[in-house]
Formats: structure tokens, C-alpha cells, sequence
């Protein structure tokens, strides 16, 4: 991309021109992205769900249906995140190079084609076989976020961007409020948990050709876009589409606490979010004694909450940004501490209550699930606020990084929760959650910015002064 207009006045620009059709390519980029994380997520839960009855032989009726006698189940469950958080620095660098679009359709058949083949390989190599299957779909997973934010760092106007990026990151939610009732009604049934996996593979499937059709890098390479759209898109944000690639500041983002801030609350999110994700249906199943319907419908709840509050959250962080209520910066650092601090409280008092209080105890859960949408306006879109150009990098760093938690909090509860079916165990665990959750939000409220850091404009600056792009990429190198 090349400035067309100082980052100052680009969006008091585009907010007089018009902005295309009520429901523009923007708003189809949008949605596609949704249905990307609604997806993933899907595929991502669904184990966590499935896992209750391939190990348990009262769940279906049918005795023909596989079930096997894991002791290594958080094991299989972290092992996601060991192919998910090696790739995720290559996705963003890949993606800024070349564009995201075909990136996106591979990664999506190749997680598609690795959640198909989990009932095969965990019937013929067990765990092991299940465990591979989820390392290549974390591996290929690993494209998603980086891609995600180099897209939205080009289809986002700054005004629209908090409920453009909410409206994509809700499909975490979504993907886990379908896919836990889903799954656990097909395995609770007489067809058993196998299908669940066809189920998902072959929507991700779906997905990749409707992007491979519709999706396109940025509002230059769109075929169908209006120019009124389009105009609007690159002016807000200060650029026009070029091939020319700018080289990336790797010494001024790693020295950057701004880029920093993010990074440390991407921890903090990943440590309380996956131990939820992955340990909320055995804690209700072992501890609060649902059965696997009552599990699967109750357990979706807490996410119902997020989906919904991601929303909320989206428009009222926009609408204090649009009217000078509160910077920028400012209502990344206050959405963010609701969406950490409310959880945190809320987990802490769910170690504390009696094991017959659960209706109070599922009011925990959904208060700390759904309260922390709030994030979705704070950490998660700061990328985009501080380099356009950058955010898929800057996301690759963080998302890649913080997800090595991803792996410890399931292994941590293994370590600790020695008789899951023991409140006082599940007490440390949520107790660490919650601590966590702080201390990555206090980082992040001292350090935060809203503004646009320098070295995202370094080729502008360095042209603007006679230098040539071989000096720059040196330059940037150098830094």
C-alpha cells in the first residue's frame, strides 16, 4: 500500500464521500471471515465435546459405536495448540508478502481433510492417531488470525472497525454455541460421535470454495466492488492497493511496548479462554453431573452470552470513539479490562460455591464467558490500530506466542485436577485463571496506544526524504 493522505485527516475524508451499498463487498469480507472463525471454532470444540463419549460407553446406545480407555485426555486436547503456535509469525509475513486469499482456501482443506480423518486414525492408532490429527489442524489453523488481520487492515475503515472486527471475532462464540449442542446431540445418539467430525470437515469444505470464489485480498483486487466502495475503504484508511512489497520493521515491532501490551494480553486471554474451552464440559459433566445432552446444551450457554455481548460491546466502542467520548486508545484499554476483570471475579467465585449451588455456579460461568467479548474491542483489534500494514504480522507474534499457554492451562489442569471429580481441585484452577486474566490486563492498560506507530509508515517516511526502496528495506532490516 502508498499513502494517499496523512493518517490524520484520512478519516474526516472518507466521512464525506459516499460508502457504497448498505451491505457492501466490505460487509461480504465480513461475514466470510465470521463463518471462517465460526468453523474453525467448530472444529476446534468439537473434540472437547466428542472426547465425554469416546471415552465413555454409557453415552450412546449403540454399542457398536468406538470408545476407547484414554488417560491422557487433556493431552489430546492441548495438542492443538503444538502445530498452532509454530506457523502463525510465517502466516502473517507470508500473507502481507503474497495476499491471504489462497493461503486461506489451503489452510481451510487441509484442517478440513485432518478433522475428516480423526474417527479413522483415532480407531487405528488411538490417542496418538487423534493427537496427529490435531496437530495438522492446528498447524493449518494457524493461518486464520494472521490472515484475518491482514484483511481486515485492508477492508476495514477506521470508523467501522470495531464492529466490523467484533462481527468476525463473535464467530469464535457462534462456532462453539453450534458445534457443542450439535456434537453432543450426534453422540449422544445411535449414529454415535464419529459423524460430528464428517459433519465439520465438510463444512469447512463449503467455506473454502465460497471464499476461493467471493474473497479477494483488498478492495483493488475485488471484481464486483463499486468504486464509490472502494474510494470510501482507501481513503479511511490513508492508501491505495500497489505490488509493491514495504519490508517489515522486525527490531522496531519487538522493541515496541505498545506492540507489546497486545502480545502480554493475548496471553492472559489464551490461558482463561482455553481452559474454559477445553475443560467446561468435563468440569460440568465430572463436578456439576449433567449428562452429555443436558452437558452439550448448557455448556453452549456461557458462549451464547459472548455472541450476543460481542455485539454490544462492538457498537458501543465505536459509537464512544466516533463521538469523542473516549480515544481510541482509551476504550481499547476499558473494554479490555471488562472483558478480563469481570471473568476474573467471576471465576474466582465459581471456585468458592458449595457443589449443590448449580444454577449460581452456571451464572459464573455465563458472566465469565460472555463478559469477556469485551476483549474483542480491546487487545484483539489493537493490531490494526497501531500498523495497518503490520497487524497480521503483529498478530502472528502474539496469537502464535500467547497460544504456548494454550497448551500449559490443559497440561495444568491434568497436573492438578488428580480426581476430577473434586471441587477443591477445579478451585486452583479456575483461582489461576483468574489471576492471570489481571495481570495481563494491568500490562496492557499501562502500556496500550490507540495511535498509528511510527514504524508502520517507515517507507513513507524514508521515500518522503529520497530514500530509495532497496535503502529502505536495509533500513528495515537493520531496525
Amino acid at each position: 500500500m502508498v499513502e494517499i493522505s496523512s493518517k490524520e485527516t484520512a478519516e474526516k475524508a472518507a466521512e464525506e464521500l459516499e460508502k457504497g451499498p448498505l451491505y457492501g463487498v466490505r460487509h461480504l469480507i465480513t461475514t466470510l471471515l465470521f463463518l471462517l472463525l465460526s468453523i474453525a471454532y467448530g472444529m476446534r470444540v468439537n473434540l472437547s465435546v466428542a472426547i465425554v463419549a469416546m471415552t465413555d460407553n454409557t453415552t450412546s446406545k449403540n454399542p457398536d459405536i468406538p470408545v476407547y480407555d484414554w488417560n491422557n485426555k487433556s493431552v489430546v486436547l492441548s495438542s492443538f495448540f503444538w502445530g498452532y503456535i509454530i506457523l502463525q509469525v510465517f502466516a502473517g509475513q507470508l500473507g502481507r508478502t503474497y495476499g491471504t486469499k489462497w493461503l486461506l482456501v489451503g489452510a481451510m482443506i487441509i484442517n478440513s481433510t485432518a478433522c475428516i480423518f480423526i474417527p479413522l486414525m483415532s480407531d487405528t492408532l488411538g490417542s496418538g492417531g487423534a493427537m496427529a490429527c490435531r496437530v495438522v489442524q492446528g498447524l493449518s489453523q494457524g493461518f486464520f488470525f494472521p490472515s484475518i488481520h491482514n484483511l481486515l487492515g485492508r477492508w476495514a475503515p477506521p470508523s467501522e472497525r470495531s464492529r466490523l472486527g467484533t462481527i468476525v471475532f463473535s464467530g469464535v462464540a457462534f462456532g462453539t454455541i453450534i458445534t457443542i449442542p450439535i456434537t453432543g446431540f450426534i453422540s449422544a445418539s445411535w449414529i454415535g460421535w464419529p459423524p460430528s467430525f464428517y459433519l465439520f470437515g465438510g463444512l469447512g469444505y463449503c467455506w473454502a470454495i465460497s471464499w476461493a470464489y467471493f474473497g479477494a485480498n483488498g478492495p483493488g483486487e475485488h471484481k464486483t466492488i463499486s468504486e464509490e466502495e472502494k474510494i470510501y475503504i482507501e481513503t479511511s484508511l490513508g492508501t491505495t492497493e500497489t505490488t509493491q512489497t514495504v519490508a517489515t520493521p522486525w527490531k522496531a515491532i519487538f522493541t515496541s511496548l505498545p506492540a507489546w501490551a497486545i502480545i502480554v494480553g493475548n496471553f492472559g486471554q489464551n490461558w482463561g479462554y482455553s481452559t474454559l474451552l477445553t475443560e467446561m464440559p468435563n468440569y460440568m459433566n465430572k463436578v456439576m453431573k449433567f449428562d452429555m445432552e443436558s452437558n452439550s446444551l448448557l455448556s453452549a450457554g456461557p458462549y451464547l452470552a459472548l455472541f450476543i455481548f460481542s455485539f454490544v460491546f462492538g457498537h458501543l466502542s465505536d459509537y464512544l470513539i466516533n463521538n469523542e467520548c473516549i480515544s481510541r486508545g482509551g476504550a481499547r484499554k476499558l473494554f479490555n479490562s471488562i472483558g478480563t476483570f469481570v471473568p476474573a471475579a467471576a471465576l474466582f467465585i465459581l471456585g468458592f460455591l458449595p457443589e449443590d449451588a448449580t444454577s449460581l455456579s452456571i451464572v459464573m460461568l455465563v458472566i465469565a464467558v460472555g463478559i469477556n467479548a469485551a476483549v474483542f474491542c480491546g487487545f484483539q483489534v489493537n493490531h490494526i490500530d497501531l500498523t495497518p500494514k503490520f497487524s497480521g504480522v503483529l498478530m502472528g507474534i502474539g496469537n502464535g506466542s500467547s497460544n504456548s499457554f494454550s497448551i500449559i492451562a490443559p497440561l495444568v489442569v491434568q497436573l492438578i485436577v488428580t480426581d476430577e471429580t473434586d471441587k477443591s481441585l477445579w478451585r486452583t484452577i479456575f483461582i489461576i485463571a483468574s489471576c492471570v486474566y489481571i495481570a495481563s490486563d494491568i500490562f496492557f492498560v499501562v502500556f496500550a496506544k490507540g495511535e498509528i506507530q511510527w514504524w508502520d509508515s517507515i517507507e513513507e517516511e524514508t521515500q518522503a526524504n529520497g530514500t530509495t526502496s532497496k535503502e529502505t528495506e536495509d533500513i528495515s532490516t537493520k531496525l
